[in-house]
């Protein structure tokens, strides 16, 4: 058995820090201009949005909307997202939108309770997996393709885009999910030279092992396999078909094919090792906190806007070094995160356009967008001049971006494959046979997008 609950007090007293950005946002500290501090390894797109002589004039539209958001950077602090909001007031005066702030412990909740009461919010700002995997393919959300701005990384545009062609996400912002460490803690244990600092990667996944032995032998809890919820499992996702080059799903994203051999070798490795737990007590924000508060030398749930949040990587008092995850190859495939803007169909036509035509306010526009990409702390979707130049930080991280992978997150059965997925981790850690809960988590996540399909 390897199931351990973490520092019970040490998670409590971490939980008055906010929520982490590993569920997709995080309040970060302001960004500054430049270039985009981040290459794009994906072509663009030709785009469909345009200007019509046949759209109303600002003023001939009049609606009253409700605009959903999660955590995403800042688009649940109230004052910018009131002052995007003031920006389309300007040329909308009589479009009336009224925000509502969500997070990632129960805003699924609270938005299928609207759902289940015929008050769906009219615009929702969330990434594929709820908006083209859950509430798209339930026939939910409009079809945004018309909207999409020229030039958007096509990689992008098929993430956000379903199986029968609908884009049901007009996507906005993404970042690469990676792992963070204590590099203070590593470079006392050794540990450094097991992995390219010019690169941000490790020199291979044998190396990757022993640095958590070596960091172990100083410090005993170098890094946990959190398994409590779904909060923050791409990064144990990540960690687990990087190390030998496993796959989740098959590349048309139809059936999930976790249970291959390369992800049993690197779970039973991860069984192992020293200085790793399995924990069933705890989600990927716990992972954070108790990462920046010293108690973990390693978390798998990372990315630049936990870096940047002051209740997160600010309250660290030790140097904190982004790393992808660790692969045989040396060529690591990030887990992303894209984040943009969805509309539900509630019946109302002159809602749906009132809605469309905040989105395309908001992301046509360069100076616009520029503005909302910001607010959102991340990278842009499509090619932006003078977006975070010299900016230290962004252009750290940025060099993980190039190793984004497929975004597998829209595979059929995506929410109940994320449940299936930690109880299988559960059973693992407390001893369960590698194989066998692999297995039994391919047939239960294959069973529900199998009905997805036929449904």
């Amino acid at each position: 058995m390897k199931m351990k609950k973490i520092l019970a007090g040490a998670v409590a007293a971490a939980m008055a820090l906010s929520l982490a950005a590993c569920g997709g946002g995080g309040t970060t500290s302001g960004s500054g201009a430049g270039s985009s501090g981040a290459a794009n390894s994906g072509a663009a797109s030709s785009g469909g949005s345009s200007s019509s002589t046949n759209e109303p004039a600002g003023s001939d539209l009049t609606a009253s909307l409700k605009l959903a958001t999660y955590p995403v950077g800042d688009m649940t602090n109230e004052a910018v997202v009131k002052d995007l909001i003031a920006d389309f007031n300007k040329v909308y005066p009589n479009v009336k939108i009224e925000p509502m702030y969500l997070d990632y412990s129960n805003g699924d909740q609270t938005v299928n309770g609207m759902i289940e009461g015929n008050a769906a919010p009219d615009l929702i700002f969330e990434g594929p997996e709820r908006l083209v995997a859950n509430w798209g393919a339930k026939g939910l959300l409009v079809d945004l393709k018309d909207l999409l701005p020229a030039g958007t990384y096509d990689v992008t545009t098929s993430s956000c885009t379903s199986a029968d062609g609908a884009m049901y996400e007009l996507p906005v912002c993404q970042t690469a999910h990676c792992m963070g460490i204590n590099k203070d803690l590593f470079t006392e244990a050794g540990a450094m030279q097991y992995i390219n600092e010019d690169t941000h990667t490790w020199k291979s996944t044998a190396d990757f092992l022993k640095a958590i032995e070596a960091v172990a032998a100083i410090h005993p809890q170098v890094g946990v396999v959190f398994c409590g919820g779904q909060g923050g499992d791409q990064g144990n996702r990540a960690l687990v078909t990087n190390m030998y080059g496993g796959q989740y799903t098959n590349s048309d994203f139809t059936r999930y094919t976790a249970n291959c051999d390369e992800n049993v070798k690197a779970l039973q490795a991860l069984v192992d090792v020293n200085g790793i737990e399995f924990d069933p007590g705890i989600v990927g924000s716990d992972e954070i906190n108790l990462f920046c508060n010293g108690t973990l030398a390693m978390a798998t749930c990372w990315n630049v806007g936990a870096a940047k949040s002051d209740t997160q990587g600010g309250t660290a008092n030790f140097e904190i070094f982004p790393v992808a995850f660790p692969t045989e190859s040396g060529d690591p495939v990030l887990q992303g995160g894209i984040w943009g803007f969805g509309i539900f169909d509630n019946g109302d036509q002159a809602k749906i356009d009132a809605a469309k035509a905040f989105v395309k306010f908001m992301t046509e526009d360069e100076a616009q967008y520029s503005k909302l990409v910001e607010a959102t702390g991340y990278w842009a979707t499509r090619d932006v001049s003078g977006l975070y130049a010299g900016n230290e930080i962004m252009t750290e991280y940025g060099k993980l971006v190039p190793f984004m992978g497929p975004y597998y997150q829209i595979t059929l059965g995506w929410p109940e494959a994320r449940t299936a997925w930690w109880n299988a981790l559960q059973r693992i850690g407390a001893g369960g046979d590698v194989k066998t809960e692999l297995d039994a988590f391919a047939a239960e996540a294959n069973a529900a997008a199998e009905a997805a399909e036929a449904a």
